[in-house]
């Protein structure tokens, strides 16, 4: 999966967990970007993830990823 398909895909899941239509997302992109994504939101949003690319996000890799950058760089290796 091309790397503008995940973000196109991305950006619509963070549109909805966050029920925010207005949300545009980018590799440098962190939690203190977007209203409301706290730790609770981030295990939904993960949820959301992997229920949309079909992947499972190992923890380690939830737990080190410092900005969408690294999550899209993760859904890529996980989706191939």
């Amino acid at each position: 999966m091309e790397r503008e398909k995940v973000y196109e895909v991305l950006t619509g899941v963070f549109r909805d967990v966050f029920f925010d239509d207005s949300i545009e997302i980018n590799d440098a992109t962190v939690a203190g970007d977007i209203d409301g994504w706290d730790s609770l939101m981030h295990i939904t949003l993960i949820g959301a993830i992997e229920d949309e690319f079909e992947i499972t996000i190992p923890m380690k890799d939830v737990v080190g990823m410092k900005n969408v950058g690294e999550m899209v760089d993760t859904i890529m290796e996980l989706a191939d």
